[in-house]
């Protein structure tokens, strides 16, 4: 019986003490919290009209959303906490939020309609994350299947389903115009996160760069930032439409490596045995090197 912390210890007897956590765990999931920090302020500032900002936490959750993983398998400090409170910030961040802040902008303009659509949206992302946990511990899934993520993932959903608004800042018409085109294209991303559809996924993408690369990647990755920065709405907008027209090649990929899986294990046709020897077909006994008057041939 474990003593109570209000009661007096008895005769040796010592107070459990916990185990003290490291450091190296505790870091992926402060990038987590300060992710999920990033959607609970771009909804407030949805709420207070700031879109340009609201999109920008969302923008600012997806990276941190990115580098969180790889900082907890690169310090070796992955834990099921830390994966459930991933999971329960990505539903919020990129469900819910993305959902709120297109509500806000405009869907609230076709009332019930604009708010069912919002909903279809959130819940979308929540049941993709959900399946996303139960089929990572799938042990009859193949190793190349690591390589594709099945529907779209909730951080490209949420980065997608904002076009509307990156076109908007683009000079757009106004949403009055647009709004059935918005309300449709809200739930086509709201369903190609639960379908079946392959895509591409970048997990294992960066692990390992090649010595002669390591100064064009930087000079990538500043240039791409210096071009969010300076213009923001085109390099979103630009971004999301490569990776809506990429979808296809995911599909092509999958298939192919689903036939190769299949050609792989299918049974090989094995070689039909040599047909047995007959009496007819038996081979003759080489001759008798002796002549007709049984001695031996002459040696030439």
């Amino acid at each position: 019986m474990v003593s109570s912390p209000f009661e007096p210890l008895r005769p040796g007897e010592r107070r459990r003490r916990f185990r003290a956590i490291p450091v190296r765990t505790l870091l992926p999931n402060l990038i987590t919290l300060l992710a999920l920090c990033a959607g609970l302020t771009g909804v407030r500032l949805a709420i207070e009209g700031k879109l340009e900002w609201a999109v920008a936490a969302i923008v600012f959750a997806a990276m941190l959303d990115g580098i969180d993983g790889r900082v907890a398998r690169m310090l070796k400090g992955t834990s099921r906490f830390g994966a459930e409170l991933d999971s329960l910030a990505d539903f919020f961040n990129f469900g819910v939020a993305p959902a709120l802040i297109l509500y806000f902008w405009g869907l609230q303009e076709l009332g019930n309609a604009g708010w069912i659509a919002a909903m279809v949206l959130a819940i979308c992302a929540g049941l993709r994350l959900a399946r996303f946990n139960v089929m990572i511990d799938d042990p009859n899934r193949p190793a190349w299947a690591a390589n594709f993520f099945v529907g779209m993932p909730a951080p490209g959903g949420a980065i997608a389903v904002l076009l509307p608004i990156y076109l908007y800042f683009l000079g757009m018409p106004k949403f009055s115009l647009l709004a059935p085109f918005v309300l449709l294209y809200t739930l086509a991303i709201a369903i190609l996160m639960v379908s079946r559809l392959p895509v591409f996924s970048g997990k294992r993408v960066g692990k390992r760069v090649a010595p002669e690369m390591v100064l064009p990647v930087f000079v990538m990755v500043v240039a791409f930032f210096a071009l969010l920065i300076a213009y923001p709405w085109v390099v979103l907008a630009t971004g999301t439409l490569i990776y809506l027209a990429s979808l296809p090649f995911g599909v092509i990929a999958y298939r192919k490596h689903e036939r190769a899986d299949a050609a792989a294990k299918s049974p090989q046709p094995t070689a039909a045995p040599p047909p047995a020897a007959t009496a007819e077909t038996a081979p003759t006994p080489p001759a008798s090197p002796a002549d007709d008057g049984g001695r031996p041939a002459r040696l030439n």
